[in-house]
């Protein structure tokens, strides 16, 4: 069975005040999930935008990560598949 789709996803950054924000919006088609990632810059650390940049982004991806698994073990389950090896730990609900 061949399957092909295509999901969109937009990542923005703002800045302000020492921090870097970042929303991550994922659109599967059926499915909207929006991730969320903080990074501050410590005070007597050098102010290099970029680090923080990446930072909150790996942290908004994780975040969306999380949902997205979520998200695919309710499905599993409504499906009566759940999934054996894998349960909703608190780490997977973040």
């Amino acid at each position: 069975m061949s399957h092909t789709t295509e999901w969109k996803s937009h990542l923005y950054l703002f800045e302000e005040d020492h921090a870097t924000k970042v929303r991550v919006e994922l659109d599967t088609g059926t499915t909207r999930l929006t991730g969320h990632g903080t990074a501050r810059c410590n005070p007597t650390d050098k102010d290099v935008p970029e680090i923080g940049d990446e930072l909150a982004a790996a942290r908004a991806l994780e975040n969306l990560a999380m949902q997205l698994k979520r998200t695919a073990y309710t499905d599993m389950a409504a499906a009566g598949t759940a999934p054996r090896h894998a349960s909703l730990s608190a780490y997977d609900l973040g």
